[in-house]
């Protein structure tokens, strides 16, 4: 049978219960391999018991002590007890010289006194005595999260001036670099808005006109790295002239939130955008028949509401895959057609010579090219549509030379 003898507001401080009638320190930390969270439990005495119910922050100190071996037992290991039961006499019963003392020969976790108002001048000085008096039970998850990314980049060399954290916590990412960035105003001292907005518009000015297309070779959603890298690559050039005093982390987080909010614009655009309207100006008003390297197939029918470029370019975003990396768009009736190879950014344009007859097969000629990026396929598949295969010579160099092609393509992968 179990009863909770002892338990403070905030759930996760370690509460104290009475089981089979002895007392022990119960605490949740970590998660088992179901991803459930684990609870370990100790035995402590009525000595204890009597400086946990008095004394807060020594019941925060033993806390951040435990959960070290409470992360060493793992998703399925037991708690070092032991260990544990050694920890109770040091830190509740023992001088603060003597606990600040096992401080420094111990593991222990840092971010949960800070998120409990522990002074974070006298924590790094090894005070933690005198650190933990402001404790609070209340617990400020931030506020930890804030010094940990502080030190992260402290260690790197990183000293953010007050404009740099106040566009870092603009764009949402003080806290955590690898998140979304977003436009968060009044996240900002008002004070230092003005300033934040004036970089922003640096990097809005400097990114006029630059748009992120969609790469539908990597999925349906998925956008093109050349574009981004040629944004984010203006933005970096004109923040550094226009704002030099920016630290690298306000620089990047600001040609991040330019780069996410384009990239998000494409995804959200319809398919049949400007430029692939382009591409289907003038195009033949024949069948076009799609295929993959899977065998499966899709037609555009002249009569289509939308281009044959913008459902080429659907059919390969639902079905592109490392696996699936070749695609032909073929007109039947002329008996031609481009093989795209995404895998080697080359493309094969194929045209009927002569009609098999009696039985024979077809016969064909196959010459290659090279292509660049999903910007050149862009292009590419738009000219075929339009005009065929005869409208391709631009493209070339066209070889017939299978191996006089894989050497052009060593050459320009540096092979």
């Amino acid at each position: 049978m179990t009863d909770i003898v002892f338990t403070r507001r905030s759930g996760w401080i370690p509460n104290v219960i009475r089981e089979d009638g002895e007392l022990k320190l119960m605490l949740g930390a970590g998660a088992d391999a179901n991803h459930e969270p684990r609870t370990f439990t100790f035995p402590i005495t009525e000595a204890h018991l009597a400086v946990i119910r008095e004394d807060l922050p020594r019941h925060l100190l033993l806390w951040s002590a435990v959960l070290p071996l409470c992360d060493a037992a793992g998703t399925r290991g037991r708690l070092d007890e032991n260990a544990a039961v050694a920890l109770l006499d040091p830190i509740l019963l023992s001088a603060p010289a003597d606990v600040d003392a096992l401080f420094r020969r111990i593991r222990w976790d840092r971010g949960q006194l800070i998120a409990h108002g522990a002074d974070i001048g006298l924590l790094d000085r090894g005070q933690v005595c005198a650190a933990m008096r402001g404790a609070t039970e209340t617990s400020d998850g931030q506020r930890a999260q804030k010094y940990h990314a502080d030190r992260r980049r402290a260690e790197r060399g990183t000293v953010l001036g007050p404009l740099d954290a106040a566009i870092l916590r603009y764009t949402g990412q003080y806290l955590h670099g690898s998140t979304v960035p977003k436009r968060l105003p009044d996240a900002v001292d008002p004070a230092l808005l003005p300033e934040v907005l004036r970089v922003i518009a640096t990097a809005e000015q400097a990114c006029a006109g630059i748009r992120i297309g969609r790469d539908p070779r990597r999925g349906k959603r998925a956008t093109d790295k050349r574009d981004w890298d040629r944004m984010e690559a203006t933005v970096d050039a004109a923040l550094r002239r226009a704002h030099p005093e920016l630290v690298d982390d306000a620089v990047r987080t600001v040609s991040f939130l330019m780069c996410s909010e384009a990239a998000h614009r494409s995804r959200n655009a319809p398919v049949d955008d400007g430029q692939e309207e382009a591409a289907g100006e003038g195009a033949r008003k024949r069948t076009l028949a799609f295929t993959d390297d899977k065998g499966a197939e899709a037609k555009w029918l002249p009569d289509s509401p939308r281009t044959a470029a913008a459902e080429f370019w659907e059919f390969v975003g639902d079905r592109s895959a490392p696996d699936n990396e070749v695609f032909t768009i073929e007109d039947e009736d002329l008996g031609e057609g481009i093989q795209l190879h995404f895998y080697a950014d080359s493309v094969a344009r194929i045209t009927t010579v002569r009609e098999g007859e009696g039985g024979s097969d077809p016969e064909y000629r196959v010459e290659y090219s090279l292509v660049d990026g999903i910007s050149g396929y862009r292009d590419l598949v738009g000219t075929f549509v339009r005009g065929g295969c005869a409208a391709l010579g631009r493209y070339g160099p066209w070889m017939s030379d299978t191996a006089e092609f894989e050497r052009a393509r060593r050459r320009r992968d540096g092979k």
